[in-house]
């Protein structure tokens, strides 16, 4: 694969803007610049400490019942003590298959020796999943942790605490211990926007190198044998469409790590989801032509799919075909099955791939004319509310007259000074209504009108499904429009009004978002 990239325009947005409608992603980066670089003329950029992290534990539910679960987050550090991120949990053991929450994470820490951290988190999210609003209420979630992380070197960090997961207008209060992994690395992000771009003036031994990543749009099918049942044990319907996006990041030119989320927007399983992390080898055959192997594992359910506990594996083959330099076209084909229930199906996935590069960077502060293989990519992260209101006396199957509140991200990116595409990602946490998630992609614009104040309209497709909301099939469309003021250079507010309407269901809903916004700018590949 060339790793030297020419960037098309569209895919180019797609893939910066995107990622985090899954529900994972490194969106929050821009609020944790530990050391920020004003970059109207910047000589240097501190690289932000940033940390993958998986959790393992298991709750204790009502009548003595167990679910175990896995967490996920990626962290950014603030400055030696703070960290903030972005966090997903997911049922993977127990009866609650498709129980997953999104939310907002944050961290102290503190060194106790040279390998040895303390450290205390809480997590704000919303979400649910197998039985609805008797059992997680709103959906609104809140864990806190303490616990001890070891760092191992160069093989990642071990750690152990005690978590409490509190669902506020629902049923679940649990005091558990849990595992943690994680694997630290090294961003690349600058505080506010760039007025220029780096020039690549400095000497080639002293550039910085690119990371190979690929960014996919995937819709799949899954075709179901007839003996698979649904949850209830009534027929399962025999096909399932999928929505969702796909990220890879190469550890050399063959191996791939391979982080995946998906909903259902076809065929009667609505509020289905899954998120999948793996790897996986690609085999050039071709210059332009590879062949790529896959496994991955992750919480899945909903929609009345029998996934049992909600772990999922996945396997399977594809070929890539590339389009032009940096684009490509992949057919998929492989079996999914939930180990512990009647679940399975044959998979067949037509993707759309971006191919870029990422700065390769570790601790050490990088000068901007080393960075001339690049271009600086004007972002923004927003950490919004949105609460829907009835439009519909049939939007939702319960408490038709009451509101739900939903909390998520989102991330622009921003093609010009007035256009950006955009991903986002929302769960419920309040109006009874847990377990409502949705993943949406999307244009918007925004115009100046004054030096503070500004006015923004955006148009957004997706999937969603749960909390009795009445989305038909998964296939969701909303359309905003706001007005923003900013705080500073790399800080806006911004209140909308809009509108959010299922394309085969009797869902509509006005909208009502409250979002703070911050601006920074990444880096990629020419």
């Amino acid at each position: 694969m060339n790793h030297a990239l020419s960037p098309s325009f569209c895919f180019r947005t797609l893939a910066m803007a995107s990622v985090c409608a899954g529900g994972l992603g490194w969106p929050l980066a821009g609020l944790a610049q530990s050391q920020p670089t004003p970059l109207d003329s910047p000589s240097v950029l501190i690289p932000t400490p940033t940390t993958w992290r998986l959790t393992s534990e298991t709750w204790k539910l009502p009548d003595n019942e167990k679910m175990g679960m896995v967490g996920g987050s990626m962290l950014f550090d603030v400055n030696q003590n703070v960290k903030l991120g972005l966090g997903t949990y997911g049922a993977m053991r127990g009866n609650r298959g498709g129980f997953i929450t999104l939310g907002l994470a944050g961290e102290v820490q503190q060194r106790l020796s040279p390998s040895l951290l303390g450290h205390a988190g809480l997590f704000v999210g919303g979400g649910g999943g197998r039985g609805g609003s008797s059992l997680a209420g709103g959906g609104l979630m809140v864990r806190s942790d303490i616990g001890l992380t070891y760092e191992t070197g160069g093989y990642g960090n071990l750690g152990l605490g005690i978590s409490h997961v509190s669902f506020p207008s629902g049923v679940i209060s649990s005091t558990q211990p849990y595992l943690l992994y994680e694997y630290p690395f090294y961003s690349l992000l600058g505080n506010g926007w760039s007025a220029t771009t780096p020039d690549g003036k400095r000497p080639s031994s002293a550039a910085v190198s690119a990371t190979a990543q690929e960014f996919s749009m995937v819709m799949r099918s899954y075709r179901i044998p007839s003996s698979v049942v649904q949850d209830d044990g009534k027929p399962q319907h025999r096909s399932l469409q999928l929505l969702g996006a796909e990220w890879l990041s190469y550890l050399d030119d063959r191996w791939f790590m391979k982080l995946e989320s998906e909903g259902a927007m076809g065929g009667q399983s609505n509020g289905y989801m899954q998120i999948l992390l793996g790897g996986g080898y690609r085999l050039p055959l071709t210059r332009s032509t590879a062949l790529k192997l896959h496994a991955a594992a992750g919480p899945a359910g909903g929609g009345r799919v029998d996934t049992g506990g909600g772990l999922l594996l996945d396997a399977g083959i594809a070929l890539q075909q590339n389009l032009t330099q940096r684009t490509a076209l992949e057919l998929s084909v492989g079996a999914v099955r939930a180990p512990s229930r009647s679940f399975k199906a044959s998979s067949v996935a037509l993707k759309l791939n971006y191919q870029f590069g990422l700065p390769a960077v570790t601790s050490a502060p990088v000068a901007w004319d080393a960075l001339g293989g690049f271009d600086a990519t004007p972002l923004r992260v927003r950490a919004v509310n949105q609460t829907y209101f009835k439009d519909d006396p049939k939007w939702r199957s319960n408490y038709v007259d009451r509101s739900v509140s939903n909390i998520g991200v989102q991330l622009d990116y921003f093609v010009s000074p007035n256009w950006f595409v955009t991903g986002q990602g929302l769960g419920a946490y309040a109006g009874m209504a847990g377990a409502y998630m949705t993943g949406q992609l999307g244009v918007g614009g925004q115009w100046p009108v004054s030096e503070r104040w500004f006015v923004e309209g955006e148009a957004l497709v997706g999937a969603a499904g749960g909390g009795g909301i009445a989305v038909g099939k998964g296939l969701i469309t909303q359309v905003n429009a706001g007005v923003g003021y900013r705080l500073s250079k790399s800080l806006s507010v911004m209140t909308t009004v809009g509108q959010v309407a299922a394309l085969n269901g009797d869902f509509k809903a006005k909208v009502l978002g409250v979002s703070l916004g911050y601006q920074f700018t990444g880096f990629a590949g020419k």
